[in-house]
């Protein structure tokens, strides 16, 4: 025999679980066509929004099919948009990705990626987009070259270094705090 009390339980958090999965993530207000977030209401740990966020995103994988758009660079499109959704401004979110090895064709001109994969780059437009909110792009000059992707041939605003591991050390002694994926 079921006890009401334990009916009543289970139909609460069926409806409760419902409302969970109801919920769309959204992107914006930064970057307006990716970086997908989900709103999470009843946040314990309170995020303060007057302290500067420094981060480095090491960007150095890419999807095998020329077609799929890199998910790794799509992160600081998520870190952006999640941080604005909750107050923090776009002054005090200072975010760099240092992009090599395979995902260096992600960062190159459509043009220079149509004769090498028959197709646009899926990035390309993403990656504008975050320039445009200011995120740095810094290339590593030893990919460049060993993978024959000359700077020419990148998205405008890419910012071309000795190498990757320059790029990270110089933006980690600056304050920035890497993540990778």
């Amino acid at each position: 025999m079921i006890k009401k009390p334990s009916v009543l339980f289970f139909f609460a958090n069926v409806i409760l679980m419902g409302s969970l999965f109801c919920q769309e993530k959204a992107t914006g207000p930064i970057i307006t066509d990716y970086g997908k977030v989900w709103k999470v209401d009843g946040q314990e740990y309170v995020i303060d929004t007057d302290t500067p966020l420094k981060v480095v995103f090491d960007i150095m994988n890419s999807p095998e099919d020329p077609t799929e758009l890199n998910r790794s660079i799509e992160t600081a499109a998520r870190f952006l948009n999640m941080h604005a959704q909750n107050g923090v401004s776009i002054e005090n979110m200072k975010v760099a990705l240092v992009v090599h090895n395979k995902a260096s064709k992600d960062i190159i001109q459509n043009a220079a990626y149509q004769e090498r994969y028959g197709v646009d780059n899926p990035n390309a437009e993403m990656v504008e987009q975050l320039l445009d909110a200011g995120v740095q792009f810094i290339f590593c000059g030893q990919s460049s070259l060993s993978r024959n992707f000359p700077i020419e041939d990148t998205l405008e605003g890419v910012q071309l270094s000795l190498s990757a591991m320059t790029a990270l050390i110089q933006l980690q002694n600056g304050g920035y705090r890497l993540i990778k994926f």
